[in-house]
């Protein structure tokens, strides 16, 4: 049997490229498949393979002191979901361009929101009602098949995109708001959450171990609606077999959370688009402007 783990750990790290090498050597040794960062602030990784390997997989990572109390998610998947093992060092271990400005210790990162389990969020949300503002911390296309009902989200193509985006001034009137960071499974949040109190942001949470502890928990019966964007071959997942379908496709408007790799070879968006659209090869593109090259680019070739 083959299950995906996902985790991170945020602490001090000496020598990245040690603790690269070493990964590298173990998850080879181990027939595992996936992507892990290290930078001086910590570890970052989703791995597949055999179960009874990802078990060997961490007991060995925890023997590394700084790792020893990771926090590891298991999720539907395997090997296959990774078309191979990468392990990279890396600035940071999400890339917010903020490596100057986060801190970090032993404990994790200093100065970010406080952590809710998603018992603790329903609890917040039942004491301060419509007060409570959820912060989108992904990708604004994530966010267009799956959130949390009337979360904010910010209009950014990736996580480099979130400083400027807070330092606009666009979202000043929720700094005396309780505000709700979320993200998948919860690391970006660490991030965004310090960024936000450096901000001035008086009340910032996160919700631990991001939409996926919540989706455990709570499934589509709770404060989340919509799928859930992965960054593997499954592309999305649904918490039960109710999931709302909220995505909108770009040509039709047909209800759809199916992603499709654009036309365009170079080209690293994704498109939103309905099974129905997606018999049509010329709406397979992220953009006109793609369309439009791949013709010229055919047209060279011919």
């Amino acid at each position: 049997m083959q299950k995906i783990l996902l985790y991170y750990k945020f602490t001090p790290i000496v020598d990245p490229t040690t603790v690269k090498l070493w990964q590298k050597t173990l998850c080879d040794s181990l027939n595992l498949t996936g992507r892990i960062l290290v930078s001086p602030h910590g570890i970052n990784g989703t791995v597949g393979g055999d179960m009874a390997d990802l078990k060997k997989y961490i007991k060995t990572t925890k023997e590394y002191s700084g790792f020893k109390d990771i926090i590891f998610k298991w999720s539907d998947g395997g090997r296959e979901d990774f078309p191979r093992m990468s392990v990279k060092v890396r600035n940071e271990i999400v890339a917010f361009d903020a490596a100057n400005e986060l801190r970090v210790n032993e404990q994790g990162v200093i100065g970010g929101g406080v952590h809710l389990k998603p018992h603790q969020l329903h609890e917040l949300v039942k004491e301060k009602g419509d007060e409570v503002v959820f912060f989108d911390g992904r990708n604004a296309h994530e966010a267009a098949i799956g959130r949390f009902k009337n979360a904010v989200v910010p209009d950014v193509h990736t996580s480099r995109d979130f400083i400027k985006e807070l330092d606009s001034g666009k979202y000043n009137d929720l700094k005396n708001k309780p505000v709700v960071t979320y993200c998948t499974g919860g690391i970006r949040c660490e991030v965004l959450s310090s960024l936000m109190k450096n901000r001035g942001f008086k009340e910032v949470y996160q919700i631990d171990g991001g939409i996926v502890k919540y989706g455990e928990a709570y499934g589509d019966d709770g404060l989340w609606e919509g799928s859930l964007r992965v960054f593997d071959d499954r592309m999305t997942i649904d918490f039960s077999d109710h999931t709302k379908t909220i995505g909108v496709c770009t040509h039709c408007k047909a209800a759809t959370n199916n992603f499709e790799n654009c036309a365009l070879s170079n080209c690293n968006d994704l498109v939103l688009i309905c099974l129905n659209c997606k018999q049509t090869p010329d709406l397979l593109f992220h953009t006109d402007d793609c369309r439009q090259r791949a013709k010229r680019s055919m047209a060279e070739v011919i």
